[in-house]
């Protein structure tokens, strides 16, 4: 007898909403041409905002932060530290993505929430807590994860604006000093990637060939891929 895929849903409504999102995923492109015409309030931008903040991140610190470039003057100021890319202000909102280098110092905050929810006890978020500061001690560290985090927030944000019928285009073409210079961005925050969101202008490219699995994936061991 054969096994049933671990894959396989229960209903029809779930297997239509597992194969949607799965489309996501396979028919986003990264874009350079945007309607510089169409908008997005600022509760749409909110929204994209929400959907990031469901991505995993160490200890639940959550250390990702954005700033949200809707106005024109702000997306030309931040033109001219991204090499003038016209993307950056032609986008409905064009996202600074930051990662909080000393966001372990918020997690006895954050961890309260937990507890009080009965989702962790008073000793666990204890230790976690301890566990954090001595990681992120490391300073090479604390920026890795600082970047981690950030980024798969980022890529949340890609997904949903994708789920939105939006497109959006990550970059890291920019000067991350002169970004902090330009919007008064404190030293602790590490300028992650620039994200481009809005509505699709003609001009932009169909979707890249990505590498075959077996040409990406090992099992058991590493090897030469």
């Amino acid at each position: 007898m054969g096994s049933q895929s671990a894959f396989t849903k229960s209903s029809d409504s779930e297997t239509k909403d597992t194969n949607a999102t799965l489309r996501l995923l396979e028919q986003r492109i990264s874009a350079n041409k945007f309607d510089a015409g169409r908008e997005l309030s600022e509760a749409e931008v909110k929204e994209l905002i929400h959907y990031a903040t469901q991505a995993p991140s160490s200890f639940n610190i959550q250390h990702w932060r954005f700033i949200a470039l809707t106005e024109r003057e702000d997306k030309e100021r931040l033109k001219a530290v991204a090499f003038n890319q016209p993307k950056v202000v032609d986008a409905a909102v064009t996202f600074i993505v930051l990662g909080d280098l000393r966001g372990h110092e918020k997690l006895p905050a954050i961890l309260a929430s937990s507890v009080d929810a009965g989702l962790l006890d008073q000793q666990t978020a204890d230790t976690w807590v301890k566990m954090a500061n001595g990681m992120y001690a490391d300073e090479r560290m604390a920026r890795d994860e600082a970047i981690r985090s950030a980024s798969l927030a980022a890529m949340t944000v890609m997904i949903a604006a994708e789920a939105k019928g939006l497109v959006s285009g990550p970059m890291i073409g920019f000067d991350p000093a002169g970004v902090k210079r330009e919007f008064g961005i404190a030293d602790h925050y590490v300028p992650v990637m620039l994200l481009t969101v809005g509505f699709p202008a003609p001009g932009n490219w169909p979707r890249k060939p990505r590498l075959a699995v077996d040409e990406v994936l090992a099992f058991g061991a590493g090897r030469e891929f």
